[in-house]
């Protein structure tokens, strides 16, 4: 029987240490990192291998940003069960567990997250649903205060990178799963802007309380679409890294000039 011919790159630490500093990363920059291991090929040690070259890039200076999010901590109605029937949302509603920002696994946010969310050192922030773990120099001041009802805008830790003229470091991943384009849907000024209730499992001085909130509305919808363009106009450099695209972006310059496209292109 023939042997059937291997299309994945092979990655060690150093390939990827190697390769990511020839994208532009350099020690004591803080870079917001969303990433699918599995489009890199296969990285010799996993995820572990990965978490741990981009923080000897970035040393003891620098901080690395994931996020962490529990979208399932959100009312049934929205349709984060929908695998589930509808007569069984008011148990989910009343018995989902609380938020527990040690315990509470990502939903989504792949296996290098996940593994993120617990490394030695982490912080995580408080937002029940769209929380972000980091690792690193300013570790927890990204983290903390934040604010149920400020999910991405001032004062969150989207905000607090972008003051700290950090970085968003896309790993065979698109426009898609670039959260910081959230900060922009703050700031930019568009007709249909609206905000929504929320709701959520939180526990409040040891107690479970199911809460709602008000939040901004947001939409990612036109996120590639605006991607595209951002590239061809800011002649964005697509890397290679193994067998996955890479993307390492200036949060600031991409979330100003997402923030006027949005205000252009949003009705």
């Amino acid at each position: 029987m023939t042997e059937q011919k291997e299309t994945r790159a092979i990655l060690t630490k150093e390939d990827l240490i190697h390769a990511f500093k020839n994208c532009g990363l350099r020690e004591g920059q803080h870079i917001f990192v969303h990433t699918s291991l599995s489009k890199l090929g296969f990285v010799v040690g996993g995820p572990e291998i990965l978490i741990r070259s981009l923080l000897e890039i970035v040393g003891a200076e620098g901080t690395l940003m994931m996020p962490s999010q529990t979208w399932k901590n959100l009312d049934p109605s929205t349709g984060v069960h929908w695998e589930e029937p509808t007569a069984w949302w008011p148990i989910i509603r009343e018995h989902w567990p609380a938020y527990d920002k040690e315990i509470t696994p990502a939903i989504g946010m792949g296996v290098v997250a996940e593994m993120f969310r617990t490394w030695p050192g982490s912080k995580r922030s408080d937002h029940p649903v769209r929380s972000i773990t980091a690792v690193g120099k300013h570790a927890e001041y990204l983290t903390q205060n934040h604010d149920l009802c400020n999910i991405f805008g001032k004062g969150s830790p989207l905000d607090k990178l972008y003051h700290l003229n950090g970085y968003v470091l896309l790993i065979g991943v698109g426009y898609d799963k670039n959260t910081s384009l959230h900060l922009a849907e703050t700031i930019a000024k568009f007709p249909g802007k609206k905000v929504v209730h929320e709701s959520s499992a939180i526990m409040k001085k040891g107690t479970r309380m199911w809460v709602t909130y008000e939040t901004q509305a947001v939409d990612d919808g036109d996120f590639v679409r605006l991607g595209d363009e951002y590239d061809k106009e800011m002649n964005i450099k697509i890397h290679k890294i193994g067998n996955a695209e890479v993307r390492f972006l200036a949060q600031r310059s991409l979330v100003d000039w997402a923030t006027v496209w949005m205000e252009k292109n949003r009705v």
